[in-house]
Parts: structure tokens; sequence; C-alpha cells
């Protein structure tokens, strides 16, 4: 009879280890977020902790690399995609894929899938382009910059993502710099202004949330990431990655702010710039990074390299791996997007770390901040994507705001030769029209760089979306001849009797370092499509650049003048305005230049003699159609 106590006590003791086994606090969404993350990390090995903190481009990473390496993220680079226009469900097969490798693990940490979406989700086949952030400053619309941002979040659910490496919230102080059309504005305040976006991208955080901690409001928005910490805007000449000279007092005020407002709205993580400042890398600036970021500003989620970040401490990179993996961690950077060379990353840190160059309170740091994210985000709780949002994708409630995006960020900078004969709005109904120049019919030009691939691409089949050439032909009245020609000489332009003409010309695509300019023409044969037409003809010119271009020479050959920027899919935004079913209403967000000569000049600057200030914008009334 003692026997059967005895059995009976050890079948207790198997089941409530058994029992607490299987109940682990972090996997308890009950549970306080602090307690979930001590418990989880308390449970993890150093290989597991560094794992969380390497990031590996898709194109090396693998169900069983992720498992192997305890792999913490992956990422889509510019154009890096499962399949030539991939599906959205391609995307979430692949997504899930990779995820499924991080469940497998040990502790079933899930990995965080992250993707530029810099004007609306870029990378995927017929998502909706919206306008570059030059184009967005414009319009001076913080409401509608955040409902983008809602969109754009929707999208990049839709394909099964759900990080986000934007908003990039740069003061571009000179044009010359080739990422100026991901800047907002030159203005601080306004970059400020258009930091709704993270709530667009995010959700609003909650009233009694503390400022610092991030904030992701479920399954249908995604964590962003406010970049390039800091300066990025304020390079010597413009020059990509270059050196940011400035008193810490002009970095605080120029550079600064939109951090602070971001930070207040709760996003999720910070990305480095690749800049100096003063010399100083910023992948190397414990001060700014550590002292500033995370001690004064109390922001709490995590910090990311840029891509290869580290690698470009040294000159030439990766010449001292070793030396940039030391410098980038001990600085404060939580998150190494590797991307490719993981092996030797991790076995760098680890090395590190065992060594004690870095102290493990440095990992535990980096860690704690990557799982509150993930924790905060419901990560843990929704780790797989299914295809509910894929309709999201382009939709046309979407596009429906894209266009009207590209409507208000038009800015008028001239109407007609004297102001009592204006040119726009232009009549519907006319005899015979031309549109001409080299922008008129290239969606790929009209969208820029950071389109379907790093570098954007020329041609109308990179993904769907309706040309200006093709706007202005669904909202001329039938009767009206509409005449293309890339590039006419002026022989034809005076023997064909047009009513008006319609120029687009501008810049080609161009994305970082490619399109650093220090000269900033339009592209030929733009030039001389202008004078070949405006010469001869009543003329509007429309300018598709990422910013301010050299146009002073012509501008009174013109007899209208239209700032588009790089509107993106949706040019039927623009034949809206140039026709007259929408007025004009954009201002300047960026200060237009006579001649490179005067660069860097920036309202408010003792000298200022522009061609069109900060904030100017002629306005239309919309014509009243009977």
């Amino acid at each position: 009879m003692a026997r059967i106590p005895i059995f009976l006590m050890g079948l207790v003791v198997i089941w409530a280890a058994l029992a607490e086994a299987k109940y682990m606090i972090y996997k308890d969404s009950t549970k306080p977020l602090n307690s979930r993350i001590m418990d989880l990390m308390s449970r993890m090995t150093l290989e597991e902790k560094i794992g969380q903190m390497t990031q590996i481009e898709r194109g090396v990473a693998s169900a069983e690399v992720i498992k192997e390496y305890f792999i913490g993220s992956v990422l889509s680079g510019g154009g890096s995609v499962p399949s030539k226009q991939a599906s959205a469900e391609t995307w979430i097969n692949m997504v899930n894929e990779f995820q499924k490798g991080a469940l497998s693990t040990r502790l079933g940490i899930p990995m965080i899938y992250g993707i530029d979406a810099v004007h609306g989700h870029n990378n995927v086949y017929k998502a909706t382009i919206f306008p570059h952030n030059v184009g967005l400053g414009a319009t001076r619309d913080p409401e509608l910059v955040k409902r983008i941002g809602a969109a754009t979040a929707l999208e990049v659910r839709a394909t099964g993502i759900p990080y986000v490496f934007a908003p990039c919230i740069a003061v571009c102080r000179d044009p010359r710099w080739g990422r100026c059309y991901e800047s907002y504005s030159e203005d601080p305040k306004l970059v400020q202004a258009m930091t709704e976006i993270v709530p667009g991208l995010q959700g609003d955080i909650p009233a009694n949330s503390s400022k610092g901690v991030p904030f992701v409001a479920g399954k249908r928005k995604v964590a962003a990431c406010a970049k390039h910490y800091v300066g990025d805007g304020g390079t010597t000449e413009g020059i990509n990655e270059n050196n940011t000279q400035i008193s810490r007092h002009g970095l605080l005020s120029i550079h600064m702010p939109g951090y602070y407002n971001s930070i207040i709205k709760g996003v999720s993580t910070i990305m480095v710039s690749y800049s100096s400042w003063n010399g100083v890398k910023m992948h190397t600036n414990r001060d700014m990074i550590t002292g500033f970021l995370k001690n004064i500003l109390r922001f709490r989620g995590f910090v990311i390299s840029d891509w290869e970040g580290i690698d470009r401490i040294t000159s030439p990179p990766h010449a001292n791996y070793s030396y940039s993996i030391q410098a980038g961690i001990s600085a404060g950077i939580d998150m190494i997007m590797v991307p490719n060379k993981y092996k030797e990353f991790i076995d760098g840190l680890t090395s590190h770390v065992k060594n004690k160059v870095i102290p493990m309170s440095r990992i535990d740091d980096a860690v704690k901040r990557i799982l509150r994210v993930k924790f905060v985000m419901g990560l843990f709780e929704n780790p797989l994507a299914d295809t509910s949002l894929v309709n999201e994708l382009g939709s046309q409630e979407h596009r429906k705001l894209a266009r009207e995006a590209v409507r208000k960020s038009l800015v008028l900078l001239k109407n007609g030769k004297s102001a009592d004969e204006p040119l726009l709005p232009l009549p519907k109904k006319a005899t015979k029209i031309l549109v001409a120049g080299s922008h008129a019919d290239n969606l790929g030009y009209q969208c820029g760089g950071w389109t379907i691939e790093w570098q954007g691409r020329s041609g109308n089949n990179l993904t769907s979306g309706t040309t200006i050439l093709t706007a202005i032909k669904n909202t001329v009245d039938p009767s009206t001849e509409v005449v293309y020609k890339k590039n006419p000489d002026a022989d034809f332009v005076k023997s064909n009797n047009f009513s008006y003409a319609i120029v687009l010309v501008g810049e080609p695509p161009y994305a970082e370092t490619f399109g650093d300019s220090l000269n900033l023409t339009i592209s030929e044969p733009g030039p001389s499509t202008i004078q070949n037409v405006c010469g001869y003809v009543k003329c509007a010119t429309v300018i598709i650049s990422g910013r301010p271009v050299v146009i002073e020479p012509y501008v009174n050959l013109m007899d209208a003048l239209v700032a588009a920027w790089l509107p993106g899919s949706e040019g039927q935004g623009v034949a809206d305005v140039l026709f007259g079913d929408y007025g004009f209403t954009g201002k300047l967000s960026r200060t237009w230049f006579k001649t490179v000569d005067q660069l860097p000049m920036n309202v408010g600057d003792r000298h200022y003699d522009p061609l069109f200030p900060f904030g100017f914008g002629l306005t239309t009334n919309p014509t009243k159609t009977i």
C-alpha cells in the first residue's frame, strides 16, 4: 500500500516539471513587458544574444542559417526581391519560411524582417508609389503624410513584412546631395511637422505611454525607423556619407529636432548615418549614440547600423573588421546590418565579448532593446503572416491618396509672361496641343530612385501606374488632338500651329552617391527641348526632379513653370492641377537657387538671393465645370 502514494508523488513532480518547462513568462502576453524581457534574457546564451544583434540580407538567408546562428533580423536591400514581379503571396511565403527557421530554435525568438519603404512599398511590384519626401514637404500637410504612412504600413504588411527603414528625417542643406529628395525640407521645423508619418506607420501612441518607449499598434501597423542619425543632410558640398562640419548647437538646432518628435511619438528604431560629424564617424560616436540618444533623450527602442555601416568606419571599408565591430558596438549600436558576411561578424563580436573587450552589459543593453521592440509589436504572438491584407497592395484607395498627394505637392513658380495673362489652368478644349520632353511618358523617371530597383529605372514596364502623358490624354476634351514628341526640333513646332505645349523635363533616376551632383543641370536633351518648344509656342514647363535644378537661363522663355518633384506612380495628379480640376497650393520646401555657385544657401542665411525663395508658390483656383 505504501508504494502508491510514492508513485503518485512522482507523477505530480514530473507533471509540475513539465508545466514549469512549458510555461515561460516571456511567452505570456499578459505579463508586464519588462518581466517578459528579463525572463527571456535570463534563458539566453551569448550565442543567442549575438544572433539577435545580427541582421542579414535575404540573399544569404535561409531557415537553416537563421536556425543555426539564431539570426535576429533579415532585410531586403534596395531592389532585393524573392522573384521578379513577385506577388504579395510570394513575399509572404518567403518571410514565413525564414520565420519558421527562427521559431524552430530552442527559445523560438521570432526574427524581424525589414525593408526600405521610403515612398510607399517601393521595392514591390504593383505597390502604390507615393511622391518622394521633397514633394511631400511642399504639401505642408502633416495629416496627409500621416495618412500616407498608414497606407504604406498596410501595403508592407500585405507582403508579410513588419518593419520599414523609414522615415528619412534628414534636413538636406545642400541640393547637391544625392539623397536630397529623401528629405522633406531644408527647414528643421517643417521636417519636425512631417514626423506625423511615424504615427501613420506605427499607430498613435497611447496617452499614458512613457516617452521614448517604442510603440506599434498591431498587425496593420509596422515598426518605423528614423534615419540617418545625425547630420546626414549637412555634409560639405552635399557629398554623400561625408563630413558635416557644424557646431554642437548647429547640429542640435538643425539636424536633431526631427528625432525629438519621432522619439516622443514612439519610433521603434533609429538608423545611424554613414556620415561624420566634425571628422568623427557617426557609427563610432559613443557620445551621440549612447550619451545623447540613449541617456539624454531616453530613447528605448533599438539603434541599427546602415548597410555595411560598421565596415565603412575604416577607409577602405572592411580594412579592419575586428576594430569596426568593437567601435560600432561600443558606440551603442544594437543591431548591425551586416548584411552578408554574418559569420565573420558573429565570430568577431563573440571573440570581443569573451576577451572582455566589449562588456556583457553592452550586449545585454542591445538585446534588451531589440526584444522590447519585438514584444511591443506583438511579434511573439503573431510571428507568421497571413494573406488577409493582400488586397491592400496597390489598392485604388491608396492610389487615390497618392494622386491627392501629387496634386498638393506641385509648386507653381511662374504663371504667364505677365501676371494679368496667366497660362494655367490650361483649357481642356483646344484644336491641337503638343506634349514634349524626356519625362512626359516615362513612369520610371517620374518615380525616381528607390523604385523597384535601388537606383530606379527608366521606362514604363517597371510597375503599374499612370504616366503624365497618359494623364493628359485622359483629361483633355475628346476633340483635342494630343501630339507627343519626345524632343521636337524648332521647325516641327513652328509648322504645326499648336494651341499650346506642355514640356516635361528633369533628372534621370538615382539613389544615394549616384545622385551627388556638382552642376545640378537638367539632363539632355531637356534644355534644347525647352528652347525648341518654348521659343515658338505658349508653353507650360513641368520639372520632374528630386531637388531644385538650374533653370534660370530658361525661365524667361517659359510662359508657366511647375515643380513636380518626383510624383510617383499616380501621374494623373499632375494633369488634375494643370487643367484646373484642382488649384495649385504647394509651397517650396527648399530654396530654389539661381546658380550652383550660391550653394549651400538656405532660408535664414545672411546672403540669401534665390531665384525662388523657400515657401514660394503661386496659387490658382479650380476651374468651375458647367
